[in-house]
């Protein structure tokens, strides 16, 4: 498991996020600023890095559990890699009812067509799509909408 020890060993009052790119995405800046942003609101955040592969992620959030996913991409592939990814996690029974969200650079193009992709996103089973211009707060909305988070149990280490 890609799980760093320290974040194993803090416990926020807030969710489990699992934080990653798609794997076409080979940025970080995005995925450290998602992170602090998140932590700084109290959530537990795993973040798997850059390029990851699609069946790491589903094998990650099968083991971690979170409460949500957060992908996260800026190279304008988002739509292609972020339709393909949430088809293996719906498509497996661990994951299927997992809370995922995708944002950034989801294209090539805005406007109308921007608009199209979010759409499709959110029918494959996408829970929120976030377009390259949405603003911090909205995902912060998106996390309220939510409701708690389930109480976690401390995981026994060896």
């Amino acid at each position: 498991m890609l799980m760093n020890p320290v974040n194993a060993a803090v416990a926020p009052r807030g969710r489990t996020i699992l934080l990653s790119s798609v794997s076409s995405d080979s940025h970080t800046w995005n995925l450290v600023f998602l992170q602090l942003l998140l932590e700084e609101t109290g959530h537990r955040v795993i973040n798997l890095g850059a390029c990851v592969a699609d069946e790491l992620l589903v094998q990650e959030c099968s083991a971690i559990r979170p409460d949500l996913v957060v992908i996260s991409t800026v190279n304008g592939h988002g739509q292609v890699d972020g339709l393909r990814l949430i088809r293996k996690l719906r498509s497996d029974p661990e994951t299927r009812g997992t809370p995922v969200v995708i944002g950034g650079k989801l294209g090539i193009t805005g406007g109308a067509e921007a608009d199209d992709r979010a759409r499709r996103l959110v029918s494959a089973g996408f829970s929120a799509v976030f377009q390259d211009d949405a603003e911090p707060t909205e995902i912060g909305r998106f996390l309220a909408s939510l409701g708690h988070p389930a109480p976690r149990h401390p995981v026994a280490t060896s």
